[in-house]
């Protein structure tokens, strides 16, 4: 006779129940051929094969066993663990007394049937200890087997258990050759102050130059986060190098919102050098505080900067440190139909060498959108802008060394029309698109802006077209009256496929005071410009934006980026070329033509096995700028990749060279170590 899921509850003597299964108060679930309970001294003999499950739904089986009723006190022989899916010890005795459970002879693994060749890995010990208090697995003369061959023994190893998360210890080491400095090792060390804060503080071992120091701390609190990283070493050449990052975001409630960065290194190449460069042409330290509202939003920031270029050339960003730059807008609830005002405001200060400015901006717009007969979209705006700058010891355009005030006031106005056709089939629906905006300002005097200040120019593209601004940044302001045209033509069906192709031009009514001859503009009419792009959803992804002579229509310039495959098998294709682009800062100002070409590829070999590759290759000096790749290996039970870099920059103490590097890990229940 089976019995399921008794419940004994005597008050003297043994019990004794044949081929049962006992369900007790802990919970656990004891199946056995033989089940003795002694309800005076709790305890629970078992004689033959045994099963015993717990609540969590971890199983063993095992011989002629015996436990306490509370779990605290447990003895056995032949026996099979599965702690998680894939996670299992095999013993041929197992004694646990109080938090110490001790397996004789034992083997471990995390790989239990995670593939068909054998166990990726197992651990064979004599003796494993698991401490519940710790939750730490303790390995006494281990033995690490792959695939049923022995890799090496260590004298002891101890690791978390699989129901740990975080566990303060030591990460798995990687390897690698670095930039002129040997062979790298890194021995992560990795601390677990709470389920929200912990650090990783990894030593890296270089045969060519002292060692490294990196840390990387994190903590998550209710409303904000708190992100820093850095290194440092002490060289062979008794230079301190270092260099930190930190970003912290606090939340001030539901209408605010602090942030608070720092990027800062001892010099210009040592994060390239060490391989922490990502190719960023400055370091921005400061802080910013965003409050937010219904139809407002208002931020302050300010900003220091590192620059990490080198030499004189102008550079897009300000050569100084901004302090503070405060913008603020406002948009008003519509106040008539669909008319509503919006409010801007900014203020922003640059000092730096000796120099420093000021500037208030102050602007008012309306904009009334209107959908007419036909479904002719017509929208008119009418804005007034008032700047005020104060400059001291100021390079002007025209002055050397300027002191004092300078205004101005910026009217203007647009007028902007579109016609959307649409046309609807059974498969696609088609949109075609005339639109055109004319739009009044008034000429200011270029000659009353600095050298100094947070625009950038201008270049001609299809974003360019019916913008407020077509110069980057404030300071600089569009003059006079110009018009902006284009049409655009779509399709899209309900798979989500979509195609696209625009193309616009500007023309000028007044003759510009300076036209850069690589932006496109002209006295009159500009170049044309347009963009394609087509999604497929599946396979295929593409994106154009180009440049036309206004005169021949021949190519200017082009913007290509395509996406070719999956997420496991793809081919990505960037690619950028404008003829006879003219370097306005250099010595002898010569032209040449900017020809880059930027590739990836990866391609899964097997469901295991993955390739992957990056290139940017500078087709005009017919040289690679950098190229890298790796061969890639998961595992459910472990991971292994070997990569290599090539950088071919020469920057002061840097020149470029191959590195590689190579890793390895384990991996249990998902977790890697």
């Amino acid at each position: 006779m089976k019995i399921r899921k008794i419940f004994l509850i005597f008050c003297l003597g043994p019990a004794t129940a044949s081929a049962a299964s006992v369900d007790i108060e802990t919970p656990k679930t004891i199946t056995a051929d033989k089940i003795e309970y002694d309800v005076k001294s709790e305890t629970i003999k078992t004689s033959g094969d045994t099963e015993i499950v717990n609540q969590s739904g971890q199983r063993m089986t095992l011989t002629d066993s015996y436990l306490t009723s509370n779990g605290e006190n447990l003895s056995g022989n032949n026996i099979q663990l599965w702690l998680g899916d894939h996670v299992y010890i095999e013993s041929d005795n197992i004694v646990r007394q109080g938090i110490e459970t001790t397996a004789y002879n034992a083997m471990f693994t995390a790989c239990d049937n995670c593939d068909a060749y054998g166990d990726a890995w197992q651990i064979s010990t004599k003796k494993i200890v698991h401490d519940m208090d710790s939750r730490m697995l303790r390995f006494y003369n281990p033995v690490l087997w792959t695939y049923d061959i022995p890799v090496f023994w260590l004298p002891f190893f101890e690791m978390p258990d699989p129901g740990i998360k975080y566990k303060t210890g030591f990460l798995m080491p990687d390897f690698g050759s670095t930039n002129n400095m040997g062979m790298q090792i890194n021995v992560p060390l990795y601390v677990n102050f709470s389920d929200t804060h912990d650090l990783t503080f990894t030593t890296s071992i270089l045969t060519q130059e002292n060692p490294l120091f990196q840390l990387e701390h994190r903590l998550n609190l209710d409303h904000s986060q708190y992100r820093t990283h850095g290194a440092f070493t002490h060289n062979r050449a008794g230079e301190n190098r270092w260099y930190i990052f930190n970003n912290d975001v606090i939340e001030l409630g539901d209408y605010a919102r602090a942030t608070v960065f720092l990027e800062r290194a001892s010099d210009k190449t040592f994060l390239q050098k060490y391989g922490f460069y990502d190719d960023q042409p400055y370091l921005d330290s400061g802080a910013s505080i965003e409050l937010f509202g219904q139809s407002g939003y208002v931020v302050a920031d300010a900003h220091i900067f590192q620059e990490l270029r080198s030499g004189n050339r102008y550079y897009a960003t300000p050569s100084g440190n901004i302090l503070p730059n405060i913008r603020a807008t406002y948009q008003t609830a519509p106040i008539f139909k669909e008319t509503y005002l919006t409010f801007d405001a900014d203020v922003l200060g640059i000092s730096g060498d000796g120099t420093s400015s000021q500037r208030l901006i102050g602007d008012a717009r309306i904009v009334s959108p209107w959908t007419l007969w036909g479904g002719n979209r017509i929208t008119a705006s009418v804005s007034a802008r008032y700047d005020l700058y104060n400059f001291h010891n100021t390079e002007m355009i025209d002055v050397a060394d300027f002191s004092g005030l300078k205004d101005r006031f910026l009217p203007s106005g647009y007028v902007e029309w579109g016609l959307p056709l649409f046309r609807t089939g059974s498969e696609w629906t088609q949109v075609i698109e005339p639109r055109a905006r004319f739009t009044v300002m008034r000429e200011t005097d270029e000659n009353q802006f600095t050298l100094n200040n947070d625009s950038a120019g201008t270049f001609l593209s299809d974003t360019t077209l019916f913008s407020d601004n077509r110069f980057s940044g404030l300071d600089v302001w569009e003059n006079g009256t110009y018009a902006d045209y284009g049409v655009r033509y779509s399709a899209f069906n309900q798979s989500g496929q979509m195609f696209e192709v625009f193309i616009g031009q500007t023309y000028d009514f007044n003759n510009r005071v300076i036209t850069d001859t690589n932006s496109g503009f002209h006295d009159g009419a500009s170049d044309y410009v347009g963009r394609l792009e087509y999604d497929n959803t599946e396979w295929l992804d593409l994106s154009t934006r180009f440049r036309l002579a206004q005169d021949d229509l021949s190519l200017q310039h082009i913007e290509t980026s395509v996406i070719i495959g999956t997420s496991k098998n793809y081919l990505n294709i960037g690619h950028i070329w404008s003829q006879k682009f003219v370097d306005s800062y250099a010595n002898n100002g010569e032209s040449s033509d900017i020809n880059e070409l930027m590739a990836g590829i990866g391609i899964q070999l097997t469901n295991r096995w993955s390739v992957r590759f990056n290139a940017v290759y500078n087709i005009t000096d017919n040289q690679f700028q950098r190229h890298s790749g790796g061969i890639f290996y998961t595992h459910p039970c472990y991971y292994l990749s070997v990569e290599y870099r090539r950088d071919n920059a020469i920057k002061n103490d840097y020149v470029g060279t191959t590195s590689y590097q190579f890793r390895f890990g384990m991996s249990i229940n998902g977790q890697r170590y």
